[in-house]
């Protein structure tokens, strides 16, 4: 059977309407800021991508382009600013653990990111709301959650199964643990039942959930294994390695593979298409459909 290309376009379109319908309605329009603190390319790109589909959302967006090292009393103006509704940061800024400690700047009630501590102890302990009343729910990262919702979209996730368990028995591997993309994604797929291979330049980390244990998260285990040994035995293969030498090498693929590419370069050789039976070359359209409804969903939180 012929591999299927799915663009981000096709998934993203399934929320456009829907995002569009609900701005339409508001008479105030939530209002996103992007600091950009850095003189990465790719970051400045995602930048104009975010700002161009904001604006035909009908969303509102400001672009603060500050030194690094001006960066924080930035983050804490906007935070205290009524007229913004969310903010987020072009990472990497400083590229080591200050920019954790940035994240954790920014005010949960407007991190449209989800990577500040509030949301990532949600994310790592498998909570997804903010309440006891499960009225408010956790927000995720985008580019996770839009891997997440291309997935579901082409049909890897079972809604026959029970809920938290529709990637029971599905073999995973995420080529890339870093705390922005790869390790909240391994963790998620992880808390939805799949057996995950978060593959690093250091080393293999194993992320699953026993669905035996009282606790509903999932558990991180470093291993003996490389990539070789554990990518044939994958269902799925996602790649995000930010260097356009890297290619996962399509005779590794077990065949029939779904291969996700959230890179913003090409990770897989163009052979994947002999092998895989589904590929999505980019996520990137869903990403910013994701951050869309996070504004949205911490816009109608502020009311």
């Amino acid at each position: 059977m012929p591999c299927k290309v799915v663009l981000a376009a096709e998934v993203a379109s399934t929320y456009t309407e829907e995002i569009k319908s609900e701005v339409s309605e508001k008479t105030v329009k939530p209002k996103l800021v992007g600091f950009l603190a850095n003189d990465d390319p790719y970051a400045e790109k995602y930048a104009q991508s975010s700002s161009r589909h904001l604006a035909e959302a009908g969303l509102l967006f400001e672009l603060r382009q500050v030194p690094r090292e001006e960066l924080a009393a930035a983050i804490k103006e906007a935070n205290e600013d009524p007229s913004v509704s969310g903010l987020l940061v072009y990472y990497p800024v400083y590229g080591d653990e200050r920019d954790q400690e940035l994240q954790d700047m920014v005010d949960p009630a407007k991190d449209v990111e989800g990577l500040n501590v509030v949301y990532n102890g949600k994310l790592y302990s498998n909570d997804r709301f903010l309440d006891g009343e499960k009225t408010r729910k956790a927000i995720l990262p985008c580019t996770p959650l839009a891997v997440v919702k291309v997935l579901d979209h082409i049909g890897v996730y079972d809604h026959s199964l029970p809920y938290g368990n529709h990637l029971r028995g599905k073999t995973v591997a995420v080529v890339n643990r870093s705390e922005v993309v790869g390790r909240p994604l391994a963790a998620l797929l992880a808390n939805d039942g799949a057996k995950v291979y978060s593959i690093d330049i250091n080393d293999i980390q194993l992320f699953e959930r026993d669905p035996s244990a009282s606790v509903n998260s999932h558990t991180a285990t470093t291993t003996d294994l490389k990539s070789e040994d554990v990518v044939p035995l994958c269902d799925v293969v996602i790649t995000g390695v930010p260097a356009a030498a890297y290619k996962m090498p399509t005779r590794l693929l077990k065949p029939g593979v779904v291969a996700v590419n959230f890179a913003s370069v090409r990770n897989f050789e163009p052979e994947v298409k002999d092998v895989a039976s589904i590929y999505v070359p980019s996520v990137g359209k869903v990403t910013v459909s994701m951050l869309q409804r996070n504004l949205l969903r911490l816009f109608n939180y502020q009311q």
